[in-house]
């Protein structure tokens, strides 16, 4: 290892430790609690979706051709 790469990895491992010691005041956690903070804010919908996608990618023809399937399996 140069000490570049080494210099860079410790600062990575800073500011992450940093970053880590951060706290939530209480009057803060009623703002990260709500639906727009998700990574998925419609957990439902959003897996119904990758299954429909996933039915009619799995359809598809070994030539290329295009299929579609229903997506209720």
């Amino acid at each position: 290892m140069n000490s570049s790469s080494c210099f860079s990895k410790l600062l990575v491992l800073f500011y992450f430790l940093l970053c880590s010691a951060c706290s939530v005041a209480p009057w803060e956690r009623g703002n990260l609690a709500k639906r727009e903070m998700l990574t998925i804010p419609y957990p439902v919908r959003s897996s119904l979706r990758a299954h429909v996608f996933d039915s009619k990618e799995a359809s598809s023809g070994g030539l290329g051709a295009a299929g579609g399937g229903c997506g209720c399996n």
